[in-house]
């Protein structure tokens, strides 16, 4: 393989990781209008492990300790994005924080990559970049919202949620390519063991008010699907089940969780390669892209219409990643 196409690939693989990504949340999405959102978390953290421990044979990985410990931070950081999410966006405007949260998990890992380490771009690189953003802006804008100022506290928590998600792409950025899958193997792990502990409690506090299990586990506060990696189905946060979408069961809302971990992993297993073969200020740009997949899936399966400037921003995003994939 030539030099040159090593870039090129690179970018590919992470724009096409971003779509699966927003196909991952949109079926979150789905899955939360039935289920409380953290035990949807719990349920794609659970199958995306499966995944990735079926497909653990098959991919060559040497276990090593530090390898380990950054997947388990990863893991961890995944879950304080999760739970940022929930709190900025139940707070509000989502048409606000939503384009921020995700332009921050861009930039973040993005001057890590240039300022730490020491990646370099030419010209149209850094073009790409900043078309990117504008990209990221645009497709994660929610429209149809009352435009209202933010508070202080929204603000502080979309940028927490924003770092969580770039921290995650910098310390899976640190593991050694000897490694295989091994660190998505562990932050999935890491993920799960946080939230099941998280619906382990919400069942026992349910329970002993003289609830049911069920009661736990059912929809409950903002409605938002989010993977294990700490992205979110912003576009449909505040959808109920009634709205542009069929009424489904426990059953069903649990194979859509299912699904979304499995469709997650192996987003992550693109991302991991992209990291690897690529910059990860390339890669943070155009992982940030995700909600766009989001919004594909929704104007295709609920026929919903994908606003103008959303669109403008879908058609920036496939101009970023090929400016990207030139740099």
């Amino acid at each position: 393989m030539t030099p040159k196409l090593i870039p090129m690939i690179s970018a590919s693989l992470a724009l096409v990781g971003a779509l699966i990504y927003g196909s991952s949340d949109f079926l979150g999405g789905l899955a939360a209008k039935r289920l409380r959102s953290i035990f949807v978390t719990a349920v794609s953290a659970a199958s995306g492990l499966a995944a990735l421990i079926v497909a653990l044979p098959f991919v060559t990985g040497l276990w090593s300790l530090t390898d380990v410990t950054w997947g388990v931070l990863a893991g961890t950081v995944a879950v304080i994005a999760i739970a940022l999410l929930y709190a900025c966006l139940a707070i509000g405007p989502m048409s606000i924080l939503s384009p921020l949260t995700a332009v921050v998990s861009a930039i973040a890992p993005m001057l890590w990559g240039l300022l730490v380490n020491g990646e370099t771009l030419g010209l149209v690189g850094y073009l790409g970049l900043g078309v990117a953003l504008v990209a990221v802006v645009l497709v994660g804008f929610i429209p149809g919202q009352q435009v209202v100022r933010t508070t202080a506290r929204g603000l502080v928590m979309a940028v927490g949620a924003g770092l969580a998600i770039g921290a995650f792409l910098i310390l899976i950025d640190q593991t050694s390519s000897e490694s295989g899958v091994v660190p998505l193997v562990m932050s999935r792990t890491t993920s799960l063991v946080i939230t099941a502990i998280v619906v382990g409690g919400l069942v026992v506090a349910a329970v002993r008010r003289g609830g049911t299990v069920s009661s736990a586990l059912d929809a409950a506060g903002p409605v938002l699907g989010a993977t294990p990696s700490g992205h979110a189905d912003l576009e449909h946060a505040t959808m109920r089940a009634t709205e542009s979408a069929p009424q489904q069961t426990r059953t069903r809302a649990i194979w859509l969780a299912i699904a979304c971990g499995v469709i997650d992993a192996f987003a992550n297993v693109l991302m991991l390669v992209a990291l690897r073969t690529g910059d990860l200020a390339i890669v943070s740009a155009l992982t940030a892209l995700y909600p766009a997949g989001t919004i594909l899936l929704a104007g295709i399966v609920l026929r919903e219409r994908v606003a103008a400037v959303q669109w403008v921003g879908l058609a920036l995003a496939l101009v970023a990643g090929g400016m990207l994939a030139l740099a």
